[in-house]
């Protein structure tokens, strides 16, 4: 879509240099928005942050400051001056219930509940970023935590999709945060998983391991049909398969070796199985049958059941689990039913 003065894969790479980054628009982006364009050409960038460049200045077109509403007609040179600056965002206490299963004086491990973030995320408002999050209720509970991974994310070793349930890690000091991080780099974490998908899978056990990479097009997505990505690893192995009035579903236990960014539902969605209740992966919102209502399930059917990990001080092998919570319990049941 762009013949590049500078590819377009290194941009992200450039964006902190002071020398501005060049661009030439060819006419098959004509009639296409500028806000757009760049968010398509520059995929590690986030739409909302091009949205900051291009308000604050920092993109110019035929040197010029244009609006994001700007229709390109291509042939344009379009200079991208510098990164967008970002208000430092300082997470704050907020009294939120935590089911803590363990808990000492270098770390907690939480059994997070779906539909809580982590941490807050960017392009949103301060307020609406700052609020609600796994981090705030850490720092109303344990007031002190590790600084590691700075202001916004306090104490976070690794993270959960919002839509995921299940078990994490917490640092209370910097300390055991580095030691934590450094069992997760080298893969010494043992992480379970269970989730239930469309359909039966072929084998009853296997890995995936293609890479992943962020989607061009749907930003929000992952996808492993882009080359350069991010290695990727994932076993799985069929606990039960179900053959049901909403058709069939497999329950599976995973593992995973690395934590990309939405890995499991990705690769098990790349393999034409996807998580039941992951409409952003192809899940169906709503079941179907002939012989019963219809029923959802408003969130992903994926949960963090165990970890295995050592203790950053004294290196005893510590060893977690968490059931599967009520309303996934219920929905097996519910498909169970005859």
């Amino acid at each position: 879509m762009c013949s590049d003065i500078l590819p377009v894969e290194k941009v992200s790479s450039r964006m902190s240099e002071q020398t501005p980054v060049v661009f030439q628009v060819t006419a098959d982006a004509a009639g296409k928005r500028l806000d757009q364009f760049l968010a398509a050409q520059l995929p590690e960038i986030s739409r909302a942050r091009v949205q900051q460049l291009i308000s604050q200045g920092k993109v110019h077109v035929n040197e010029a400051e244009a609006k994001p509403s700007l229709r390109l007609r291509g042939g344009e040179h379009i200079a991208i001056l510098g990164p967008a600056q970002v208000p430092p965002l300082r997470a704050l206490p907020e009294d939120i219930s935590l089911d803590i299963v363990y808990e000492d004086d270098d770390l907690a491990v939480i059994n997070k509940p779906a539909g809580m973030m982590v941490h807050a995320g960017a392009g949103a408002t301060h307020d609406q970023r700052n609020r609600g999050t796994l981090v705030n209720a850490l720092l109303y509970r344990f007031g002190q935590l590790s600084g590691v991974g700075g202001e916004s994310r306090p104490g976070i070793v690794h993270r959960l999709d919002k839509a995921t349930s299940g078990l994490i890690i917490v640092a209370k000091n910097d300390i055991a945060h580095r030691k934590l991080a450094t069992e997760f780099s080298r893969r010494r974490v043992k992480k379970t998983y269970i989730a239930l998908v469309h359909g039966w899978l072929k084998q009853d056990r296997g890995t995936i391991s293609s890479s992943i990479s962020r989607d061009r097009i749907r930003r929000t997505r992952m996808t492993t049909r882009r080359e350069g990505g991010r290695e990727a690893i994932t076993h799985y192995k069929v606990s039960s398969r179900i053959d049901s009035k909403f058709g069939k579903f497999s329950l599976l236990e995973l593992r995973i070796d690395t934590g990309r960014t939405h890995q499991i539902r990705v690769h098990l969605a790349s393999l034409g199985h996807p998580v039941v209740g992951d409409t952003l992966y192809g899940a169906p919102r709503v079941m179907h049958s002939k012989e019963a209502s219809n029923i959802s399930l408003p969130r992903n059917f994926l949960h963090a059941a165990a970890l295995q990990f050592s203790h950053p001080r004294s290196g005893e092998q510590l060893s977690l689990s968490s059931a599967l919570p009520d309303e996934l319990q219920k929905f097996l049941e519910q498909i169970n039913s005859r």
